[in-house]
C-alpha cells in the first residue's frame, strides 16, 4: 500500500485524535464481544454440560470428542460460509490486508468456535482482521482521504493495546509501517494516532471487566553479571526450540492440506489436537492465557520432565492448530510455551532467577513466532511483572535476534498449486 498520507501537522493530529479515540473504544468493544461469546460457549461445553450430565470435563474421551467436533464445526465454516472463514491464518501476518465485509462473519464464527473448543490459538489475528476491515471500509465511505495503511494501523494498535494491556508496545510495533507512510512529520507524529487508539482500546477493554494480562512471578531483585549469560542461554535455547517448530510448520501444513477438502482438514486437526490434549492434559488446551497463570501459580510444583512434556505438547498443538485451517493467532500460545520453557530452565538450574528465566523464555519464543523485538521485550516484561528485567532483556535480545533475523517468518508461503513451499516457515 503505497498511498499518500496527510501532513501530520499539530492541527491534523488534533483533529484526528477524537476519531482515534473512537476507533480505540470500538475496537476494544468488538474484541470484548468476541471474547465474551467464546467464553460463554466455552463455559457451556467444558463446565455446564459436563456438570449437568455428571462427568469429568477432563475425561480423555470428552477432550477427544470436543476437539474433534470443534474441528468439524470449523470445517463447516471454512466450507460453507462466504469467504470460507477468511484467509488461512497460517499464511497471513498478524496485520493483514482488509478483507471484504461479507467474509467477517465467517472469521468471527471460526474464531469463536476454536477459542471455545480448546484449540491452541489466540484471538489476535482474527479480531485484528475484523476490526481492520471494518475500519478500512468505513474510512473508504466516510473519510476517503485517510490512507488504508493508517486505518489498519489504528485498528490494529487499538486491538493489540486491549489484548496485551500495553499501548506503548502496541504503537511501537508499527514503527516500520509508520515510517513508510508518506506525509510530513516525524516518526513520533505518525505514531501519535496509533498510540491514542491503543490507549483508548486498552482503557476500554479494562473497563469492560476483562481480566488483565498480569501474572505473579515474584520480583527479580538486583542484577548480577552472570544473569546476562544465563538469560542469554535461556533465550537462545528457546529460540533454537522455536526454530525446530519453524522448520516443521510448512511440512505439517502440507500434510494436513493433502486432505484437500475444507471440511476434512480441520476435522483431522481437531482429532490430533484431542489426542495431544489427552497426553498433555487440560493445561495444554485453549489459547494459553489462563493456563500461563496456572503454570506460574506454583512454579516449583512440576518436575523438569513434566514441564518438558507440557512445552512439547503445546508446541505440537500450536503447529497442528495453525496448520489445520483453524483461525487464530499464535501470540498467546507462544507466550505459554516460553513460560513453560523458562520454568524448565529453573527446574534444571535452580540458581537462575525465576523472573529472568521466564521473561527470557517468552522473549525467545515471541521472537521466533512474532519476529518483532518490541513485542518480544514488552511481552517478556509483562509476564515477568517486573520492570527491573528490562535492562537485561535489552542486552539478552541481541544474540537471540541474530539467530532469527535471517530465517523465514513463522508463516506458510503457499505456491500457485496451493501447497506449502518447502522453504517457507
Amino acid at each position: 500500500m503505497g498511498d499518500a498520507g496527510p501532513a501530520f501537522t499539530p492541527r491534523v493530529l488534533l483533529s484526528m485524535s477524537l476519531p482515534a479515540i473512537v476507533i480505540g473504544i470500538a475496537s476494544a468493544l468488538v474484541l470484548w464481544l468476541l471474547d465474551r461469546a467464546a467464553a460463554l460457549l466455552q463455559a457451556g461445553i467444558w463446565t455446564a454440560l459436563p456438570a449437568a450430565l455428571g462427568f469429568d470435563p477432563a475425561a480423555p474421551w470428552w477432550i477427544l470428542l470436543v476437539l474433534t467436533a470443534t474441528g468439524f464445526a470449523v470445517g463447516l465454516v471454512c466450507w460453507l460460509m462466504p469467504g470460507h472463514g477468511g484467509p488461512d491464518s497460517a499464511t497471513v501476518e498478524l496485520i493483514q490486508p482488509a478483507v471484504p465485509l461479507k467474509v467477517l462473519p465467517g472469521i468471527a464464527l471460526a474464531s469463536i468456535i476454536g477459542l471455545a473448543g480448546g484449540v491452541s490459538l489466540g484471538p489476535e489475528s482474527p479480531i485484528i482482521a475484523i476490526n481492520g476491515s471494518l475500519l478500512v471500509a468505513l474510512m473508504a465511505r466516510f473519510a476517503p482521504g485517510v490512507p488504508p495503511r493508517l486505518a489498519l494501523m489504528l485498528a490494529a494498535s487499538a486491538t493489540l493495546g486491549a489484548l496485551i494491556g500495553t499501548p506503548v508496545a502496541a504503537a511501537l510495533l508499527f514503527t516500520g509501517m509508520a515510517a513508510a507512510i508518506k506525509g510530513e512529520g516525524s516518526l513520533w507524529d505518525k505514531l501519535f494516532l496509533p498510540l491514542v487508539a491503543a490507549g483508548a482500546g486498552t482503557i476500554t477493554f479494562k473497563l469492560t471487566g476483562a481480566p488483565p494480562l498480569a501474572f505473579s512471578v515474584g520480583g527479580y531483585g538486583d542484577p548480577h553479571p552472570v544473569d546476562i549469560l544465563s538469560g542469554a542461554v535461556v533465550a537462545c535455547a528457546t529460540v533454537a526450540i522455536g526454530l525446530v517448530a519453524l522448520w516443521l510448520f510448512p511440512r505439517m501444513h502440507r500434510a494436513f492440506h493433502a486432505l484437500r477438502h475444507p471440511l476434512l482438514i480441520p476435522t483431522a486437526g481437531g482429532l490430533v489436537l484431542g489426542v495431544l490434549g489427552i497426553i498433555g492434559g487440560p493445561i495444554t488446551l485453549f489459547k494459553g492465557l489462563e493456563e500461563t497463570a496456572e503454570l506460574l501459580e506454583h512454579p516449583g510444583s512440576r518436575s523438569s520432565a513434566e514441564l518438558a512434556a507440557i512445552a512439547g505438547v503445546k508446541i505440537l498443538a500450536l503447529l497442528v492448530a495453525a496448520s489445520a485451517a483453524f483461525r487464530g493467532g499464535r501470540l498467546f500460545p507462544a507466550t505459554f510455551i516460553g513460560v513453560a520453557l523458562g520454568l524448565l530452565a529453573v527446574a534444571l538450574v535452580p540458581s537462575i532467577p525465576l523472573a529472568l528465566a521466564v521473561s527470557c523464555g517468552v522473549l525467545g519464543m515471541i521472537l521466533v513466532v512474532g519476529r518483532d523485538g518490541w513485542l518480544a521485550i514488552f511481552m517478556a516484561v509483562t509476564v515477568a511483572g517486573d520492570i527491573a528485567v528490562l535492562p537485561l532483556l535489552c542486552v539478552i535480545i541481541l544474540p537471540a535476534w541474530l539467530m532469527v533475523s535471517r530465517v523465514p517468518e513463522f508463516l506458510v508461503r503457499v505456491d500457485a498449486g496451493g501447497s506449502a513451499a518447502p522453504e517457507a516457515a
